[in-house]
């Protein structure tokens, strides 16, 4: 066995131990909303702020939370699953 083969086996063992920890990681759990679900933004500009889901992604939700009383137009924003609480 040559000293090439033994790094070999270090970055093996140092590769599982990180998926180890990476899938600890994984297993807290964030509640996801669904597509018409109220929720209400817990950070940014729009801390406090209710409003209905449009669209879910991975990351994150498109969420609609009022109109622009000039034009009428919905007022839209993107928060992380992170940064909301469903409301009841």
């Amino acid at each position: 066995m040559t000293e090439k083969d033994g790094m070999n086996k270090d970055a093996i063992n140092e590769e599982e131990m990180t998926e180890g920890s990476e899938s600890q990681r994984k297993k807290t759990k964030i509640v996801k909303a669904d597509v018409g679900d109220t929720i209400q933004i817990k950070r940014g500009i729009h801390k406090g702020k209710k409003g209905k889901v449009l669209i879910v992604r991975e990351n994150s939700v498109i969420v609609e939370f009022g109109k622009n009383p000039k034009t009428g137009e919905p007022l839209k924003t993107v928060v992380n699953h992170k940064n909301y609480k469903l409301v009841k």
